[in-house]
C-alpha cells in the first residue's frame, strides 16, 4: 500500500475541503437548471469544449508519465512530460477563454441572468483552480533545473499530481452536467 506524505495529506486534507466548496457550486446549479437552462443549449459550444476537456484530461496521463519518469531517475524524461502536461492544461485553459468571449459575444454574463451566473461561477472557479495549477506545475518545472532538486521537491511533485488529477475528476462532472445535458 502506497503512504502518502505530510505533503500529500495536506494537499488531501485541503481538496476535501474544495470538493465541499464543488459540491455545494454543483448542487445550486442543478437546482436552478431548470430556470436557467432556457437558451443555455444555444449558447453553449459542447462539441469544441469536448476538445479542450480532451487536452485537460490528457493532461493527467502525461502528468503520470511525468511521475513514473521521476520514479526512474529520469529528469529530461519529467521535464518533457510535465511541460506537455503544462501545455495541455493551458490549452484547456485557453480554451476556457474562447468559451467566455463567445458568451460575452452573445450577450450571455454572470449579471444577465440565473444561467450565465451560476454558468460563470462554476466553471470560473474551476479555471481558477486550472490557473493555480499551472502556475504549480511551472514552479515545479523550475525547480527541476535546480542541482538541489532532491527528494523533497519530489514529494512536493505527489503533492501537486494529487491537486492536478483532482482538477481534472472535478471537470468531468461539470462537464457532463453543463455541456453533456444540453448536448444531448
Amino acid at each position: 500500500m502506497r503512504r502518502f506524505t505530510t505533503a500529500q495529506t495536506a494537499v488531501a486534507a485541503f481538496l476535501l475541503s474544495e470538493a465541499v466548496f464543488f459540491g455545494f457550486l454543483i448542487a445550486a446549479y442543478v437546482y436552478f437548471y431548470p430556470q436557467a437552462a432556457r437558451g443555455a443549449g444555444r449558447d453553449l459550444d459542447p462539441p469544441r469544449t469536448l476538445i479542450f476537456t480532451l487536452c485537460l484530461l490528457a493532461s493527467s496521463a502525461t502528468l503520470w508519465l511525468a511521475e513514473r519518469r521521476m520514479t526512474a531517475g529520469g529528469r529530461n524524461g519529467f521535464r518533457l512530460w510535465l511541460g506537455v502536461t503544462i501545455a495541455l492544461g493551458a490549452v484547456f485553459l485557453a480554451g476556457q477563454g474562447l468559451e467566455y468571449a463567445g458568451l460575452f459575444a452573445k450577450s450571455v454574463t454572470p449579471e444577465r441572468d440565473l444561467f450565465g451566473a451560476t454558468f460563470f461561477t462554476l466553471t470560473g472557479f474551476h479555471g481558477f483552480h486550472v490557473l493555480c495549477g499551472l502556475v504549480s506545475l511551472l514552479a515545479l518545472l523550475a525547480l527541476t533545473f535546480r542541482a538541489d532538486f532532491g527528494e523533497a521537491a519530489r514529494r512536493g511533485v505527489g503533492a501537486v499530481a494529487l491537486y492536478w488529477h483532482f482538477v481534472d475528476a472535478v471537470w468531468i462532472v461539470i462537464f457532463s452536467l453543463v455541456y453533456l445535458t444540453v448536448w444531448i
